[in-house]
């Protein structure tokens, strides 16, 4: 009787050990409410990787600020490997960061990336880590991406860094994505650099990842969280207006944009969205100040032409009328 086929004998989370050639060795600095998906996808995708290959090429460890055990944002415990003061040399450090950018030990992780950084580290980050990578100061004249729900307390922080609200961006020595199923395509670009597109492929089709997206892939252009399918036109006006809420464009030169008539865009948005441009415009810019309001503590007129209001009791009215609250009772809510 034949023997059965061995089965592929699981990755442990260990970096690789002392004498293996080549490979990867990554970290993943974990601070109080991190996002747990967003780890794991990161992890797993190196994990399956190195299945389908055959051996270890990639290796990872775990870090806190004082080398205790870190709790998620679902309430789960989690024990890492190292502190941030005994880390070993690691490919990228990741910093992963979820509900809060508040955390005890937050002075040590910051002094530890900055150390990172003067020693020419390669650093990464997974949801609103790249909000302390910026406070660190180490993503100064790179392109960053972070969570769309952190994008506009990011900017209006940090205005002289370039956030590009991409699913993910790697520039030099920086990788940055926005958390969650992005994480994985993060991996799956540093995994097709390392080893090739085949197995970049075999690894998105372990996870049943239908499509691979590129740093040039959005990860939200608008209410409507995909507009796969629809127009080519459609989207690039969306996108116009996602990245032009602090001086609105004019119905007449999103249409020149497109190519077309300002009664095709009406159409265009009609068919599709049921919704007119302007009114759809509108929802972008009232998200996009009700996330101010939430991440900032700017003030709400600062906020209302931050978001292309000129009129305190327009944008007061506007916003009662889209979230049945007005701007200041937002502002006292705690999420």
């Amino acid at each position: 009787m034949p023997a059965l086929p061995q089965q592929p004998v699981p990755v442990e989370m260990q970096l690789l050990p002392d004498g293996v050639q080549g490979g990867r060795q990554f970290a993943f600095l974990l601070v109080d409410k991190f996002p747990m998906f967003s780890l794991a996808a990161a992890i797993d995708t190196v994990r399956s990787a190195n299945r389908l290959l055959g051996h270890n090429f990639y290796g990872w460890t775990t870090v806190s600020a004082d080398g205790e055990a870190v709790t998620a944002s679902n309430g789960l415990s989690l024990k890492v490997g190292y502190s941030v003061a005994d880390l070993p040399q690691v490919d990228i450090l990741f910093v992963c960061v979820g509900l809060t950018t508040e955390f005890p030990g937050k002075s040590k992780v910051l002094a530890a990336l900055r150390s990172w950084g003067r020693r020419g580290g390669a650093l990464g980050a997974l949801s609103a880590g790249s909000y302390l990578l910026a406070e660190a100061g180490q993503l100064d004249g790179c392109r960053c991406t972070i969570h769309w729900e952190n994008r506009a307390g990011f900017s209006e922080r940090f205005p002289d860094i370039q956030c590009t609200g991409n699913v993910f961006e790697i520039d030099r020595k920086r990788y940055t994505c926005a958390g969650g199923t992005t994480s994985i395509d993060l991996m799956l670009e540093i995994v097709r650099g390392d080893l090739g597109p085949n197995l970049a492929n075999g690894v998105a089709n372990q996870f049943q990842h239908e499509r691979i997206r590129s740093a040039t892939d959005r990860q939200r252009v608008g209410p409507e969280r995909d507009l796969t399918g629809k127009s080519e036109k459609l989207r690039k006006i969306v996108e116009l207006m996602a990245d032009n809420l602090d001086e609105p464009f004019s119905a007449l030169q999103l249409a020149k944009t497109a190519g077309l008539s300002v009664r095709q865009v009406e159409r265009l948005f009609l068919r599709h969205l049921n919704v007119t441009p302007g009114r759809y415009y509108m929802r972008l810019r009232l998200e996009r100040a009700r996330e101010l309001l939430r991440q900032t503590n700017m003030p709400i007129l600062d906020v209302a032409i931050a978001t292309g209001f000129t009129s305190h009791s327009y944008f007061a009215q506007s916003y009662r009328l889209q979230f049945g609250r007005p701007p200041s009772e937002e502002r006292r809510t705690t999420y």
